[in-house]
């Protein structure tokens, strides 16, 4: 199958902001201006492009990150020295822990539009049963 995902549309209360906020977490190249959207894009060519929502409410997303162990650790870092809080879980039940499902390691985090943001070294499903 060679259908691949090209971009995403992320509504944001300030697309800027929101845009760097997710480069420099990832520790990845700074956003680019495409037309009304400022885009972040990640290794497999997929770019998620920011954009301001005019007056509507912005629906609350998911968005999952597969990293590397070094990646992870490094972004975990940023994640602590910024102060942002962190969970466990989907639920942000378990607050300041991160989840090792599949023999990975995985933790939560919100964006400034409070989009939840998932950084996970192994893809669920892949690991041990």
């Amino acid at each position: 199958m060679t259908i691949k995902l090209n971009h995403t549309i992320v509504h944001s209360r300030d697309s800027r902001a929101s845009a760097e906020f997710l480069a420099g977490l990832l520790g990845l190249p700074a956003p680019t201006r495409f037309g009304p959207f400022l885009c972040v894009q990640v290794a497999n060519d997929v770019t998620l492009d920011f954009h301001d929502a005019e007056a509507a409410p912005i629906e609350r997303q998911h968005y999952a990150f597969l990293v590397s162990e070094p990646e992870f650790d490094a972004i975990f870092a940023r994640i602590q020295e910024r102060g942002l809080d962190y969970w466990a879980d989907p639920g942000q039940k378990q607050a300041g822990a991160i989840n090792r499902r599949d023999g990975g390691r995985g933790a939560y985090f919100e964006d400034p539009s409070g989009h939840l943001l998932e950084i996970i070294t192994r893809p669920y499903g892949s690991g041990p049963a």
